[in-house]
């Protein structure tokens, strides 16, 4: 059972889908994680962002696994880079700044791509919440269940400036609000994979609902589906 969870950044996707997945008993994998480990290592190795070839040519040697989570620290799963923890550190203002851009050269969209989709295509577990910004249109696009999560731009960037706060970063609300409503232009322009609902998403708007609610909201629709 394959379940295909889209949307723009801190829709709440992310959260909302390994909740689901944990009151289903099913394996929760937000894709998302890898563009921005490929990011945190294009920056590490001081590559050029702007250059294309060499974001492709780092984004085929690195080696990024996700597991369950090992540390009771708020993560939902373990980052790994090259044996390397980076799990909080995907999540740096400037890992933030530049994912969108990583995520859109092509190359680097097939190499994540063809990884996402040989998990998500793993017929050893009972089934897979699978969330990211292009998964029921391209990764999964035959996941018999697609739902599309969304927000306004505004609580969006509140929730991500809260979570940086909780973090101990500086944080500035307008700054987080322009960041974001920079990458929601980027992911739903680009010409490889824009982020845009499937056309037979269910569609979630959580401007106005707690987390609670939310999660509530989407296992219902899930658990309906798979009942009927």
């Amino acid at each position: 059972m394959q379940i295909a969870v889209d949307g723009p950044a801190a829709s709440g996707k992310s959260s909302v889908a390994a909740q689901v997945a944990k009151k289903l008993g099913f394996v929760y994998f937000d894709t998302g994680v890898m563009y921005r480990a490929a990011t945190w290592a294009a920056i590490q190795a001081k590559i050029d962002l702007n250059d294309e070839a060499a974001c492709t040519a780092l984004a085929e040697k690195i080696v990024i696994e996700v597991g369950p989570a090992s540390i009771d620290d708020g993560r939902q799963a373990d980052i790994v880079l090259d044996g390397q923890d980076i799990t909080w550190e995907i999540r740096r203002p400037e890992v933030d700044a530049s994912v969108s851009r990583i995520s859109a050269y092509p190359k680097v969209r097939e190499q994540m791509v063809n990884q996402q989709r040989r998990i998500g295509e793993n017929g050893s577990t009972p089934g897979i919440v699978m969330a990211g910004r292009d998964i029921g249109t391209v990764v999964l696009p035959k996941a018999p269940l697609k739902i599309y999560l969304t927000a306004s731009a505004e609580a969006r960037a509140r929730r991500r400036h809260e979570e940086e706060l909780r973090r101990g970063q500086l944080s500035n609300y307008d700054d987080v609000l322009a960041a974001m409503k920079q990458r929601d232009h980027v992911d739903s322009s680009r010409v490889t994979s824009p982020l845009r609902p499937a056309e037979d998403a269910i569609i979630i708007n959580t401007t106005q609902l707690q987390m609670s609610q939310a999660v509530d909201k989407m296992y219902s629709i899930v658990a309906g589906f798979l009942k009927s």
